[in-house]
């Protein structure tokens, strides 16, 4: 059985999950240059491959045509991780038989990188998405004025603003994200705002490292993300007091998890110790 740890990151994930596609249903990716079938839903990125390991990507996306579009997000180049992302591809249609389109979209730091990997007679030809070509600073002084003046945001608008921490910019990727973040915050609509919120989050911890992740985290003012944070810490004070010998119910009654979900903590810890 996967442990705790795991699984706390797996429920994380799938919150954002949610939010993300719910607001990317029936969007397309054309605003990249990508003709594809509009979005349906998001689905998990995890891939059994072999016996020993999982393969995990970025993001896949199941479209209205039954496709996949599979999203990738790099920060630096390296041929490797085409070799990397073709094989998911081929675990992926192995296992659910449909047709699966790539996308890699390199953060303005890639000035180069190949577009295809040939190996004799296959060939892997994903989109290639260059964000050095986005003026991040005009993008988001265009939002900002479309927010200001009470403007809807067009799907190219949300795409910018979900993206922009990735476009040629003079500061840190962490305070774009949490520009982007406080910016989507003025989004009149609900449904909009938390989904651009949980979007710019979703994506951001795949080219974030730990730190900046935490610094974001602290600006985060959606009540579902923040309900499931508190959760996560009360697990893990539940699994100290579980070390510690302190019954069930104390712990119950102190954290305010059900018995059930301290049981089933119990349980994890318990195949932990005898693996």
């Amino acid at each position: 059985m996967i442990n705790i740890e795991v699984k706390r990151s797996r429920q994380s994930k799938d919150i954002l999950n949610k939010y993300t596609s719910a607001l990317f249903k029936d969007m397309t990716l054309e605003f990249f240059g990508v003709k594809t079938a509009k979005i349906k839903e998001m689905i998990s990125g995890e891939l059994p491959a072999v016996e020993v390991s999982v393969l995990r990507t970025d993001c896949i996306f199941l479209l209205e045509d039954d496709t996949y579009q599979h999203l990738e997000f790099e920060t630096s180049y390296n041929k490797e991780n085409l070799v990397r992302f073709a094989k998911y591809d081929l675990y992926l249609y192995e296992r659910d038989k449909r047709k699966i389109s790539t996308t890699i979209i390199y953060s303005a730091e890639v000035k180069n990188a190949d577009r295809s990997l040939e190996i004799g007679s296959l060939a892997y030809t994903p989109n290639v998405v260059m964000m050095r070509d986005y003026d991040g600073g005009a993008i988001f002084a265009e939002l900002e004025a479309k927010l200001t003046n009470s403007e809807d945001l067009t799907d190219k608008d949300i795409l910018n603003l979900i993206f922009l921490p990735l476009m040629r910019h003079t500061q840190p990727k962490y305070e774009l994200v949490e520009k982007s973040i406080k910016l989507a915050n003025t989004i009149p609509e609900q449904n909009k705002r938390d989904g651009c919120i949980a979007s710019t989050v979703n994506f951001a911890e795949e080219y974030l490292d730990d730190d900046d992740k935490k610094r974001i985290l602290e600006v985060i003012k959606l009540p579902s993300i923040m309900e499931m944070l508190l959760t996560e810490k009360m697990l893990e004070t539940a699994k100290k007091l579980l070390k510690k010998g302190i019954s069930i119910e104390d712990i119950s009654e102190s954290t305010e998890l059900s018995i059930e979900t301290i049981k089933e903590l119990q349980e994890e810890l318990a195949e932990e110790a005898t693996a």
